[in-house]
Formats: structure tokens, sequence, C-alpha cells
């Protein structure tokens, strides 16, 4: 039988990035993967002034984070995004949870939680 898991994927601020993981791996948090992307909330994007000229940036830098770790991991996980992520400022960014059926290594063929 395989262990309950969860993905937890969160969309930061990138310079909360060095701050996070650090925090994470203090939770026990055993690996993640980071991607730059780039994207708008409800604020549409954002106007900025270059060189007297106004325009509108449509995609706002963010980075990705993804963390695939065991049901009991979630929680300290989540709060640990939570107290390191948040300014208080708009587009502070999303976490999302989501269960995962199976994890498997590609090395050595371990599946569930020992493939984390």
């Amino acid at each position: 039988m395989l262990a309950f898991m969860k993905k937890i994927e969160a969309i930061i601020k990138p310079f909360k990035l060095d701050d996070l993981k650090d925090r994470l791996r203090q939770v026990g948090a055993q690996g993640m993967t980071v991607s730059e992307v780039r994207g708008f909330g409800r604020t549409g994007g954002k106007k900025e002034v270059y060189r007297g000229s106004a325009y509108v940036v449509d995609f706002i830098p963010k980075v990705r984070i993804q963390i695939v770790a065991d049901d009991d991991m979630v929680h300290a996980i989540v709060e640990a995004i939570l107290a390191t992520a948040r300014t208080g400022e708009i587009g502070d960014g999303k976490i999302f949870v989501s269960s995962v059926a199976d994890a498997i290594r590609i090395r050595t063929g371990e599946r569930g939680h020992e493939a984390l």
C-alpha cells in the first residue's frame, strides 16, 4: 500500500526564494523543484514608466516551487511558505496542495514515499 503524498506548489516573489529554501530545510522538506515563471493575477499586471513613457507590464516575474511530501509534512511546509513568503503586499502569490497517486524514482524503481 502506498503512503499518502501531496504536491505543494507555491508561486512566490523571486526575492523570497533563498529565505524560503532555508526555512523549508529547517522543517524537514527533502527537496524541491524551482522554476522561473511569469504571470498575473487579479491586478492584470502593473504600469511602469521608462524614460517618460508609461507602459503596462502584463506578466510579472515569479518563482514556482514544487514539493512532493508525505501527508504528515504538508502542514509544516505550508506554514513555512506562508510565514516566509508573505510581505502583505499584492502579488505575494498562491499555494496549491493536491494529491499525488504515486512517485517513482527512475534510478532505482523505488515507489511511494521511498522515492521521495
